[in-house]
């Protein structure tokens, strides 16, 4: 099996992104965005994560069936992801009769 390596200078860039992103996290946490927290927060931890399994994980330069086997997952994830957010959006719509 063939392992890909990457120069120095892309993992000091992608430490750079991850650490920007981490800050763009804290930032968005002190801001009220009503609904949108939860989706902006979700977006930015799949773009860490994403970056992540690219570089850290070798999986950028490997083989197809490893590039098929990351999508699957993240399909996976985002039909998880889209049942969650749909019941948590709506929860309000139907009033509670106590």
């Amino acid at each position: 099996m063939e392992t890909a390596t990457h120069p120095a200078k892309i993992y000091w860039r992608n430490c750079a992104a991850l650490m920007l992103l981490l800050a763009l996290t804290c930032i968005i946490g002190y801001i009220n965005l009503g609904m949108f927290n939860v989706i902006i927060a979700l977006a930015i931890a799949i773009i860490k994560a994403t970056l992540v399994a690219l570089f850290f994980m070798h999986i950028k330069g490997s083989s197809r069936l490893l590039h098929l086997a990351m999508t699957v997952g993240l399909i996976w994830l985002l039909i998880m992801l889209s049942f969650t957010l749909t019941d948590y959006f709506t929860r309000g719509w139907v009033p509670l009769n106590h």
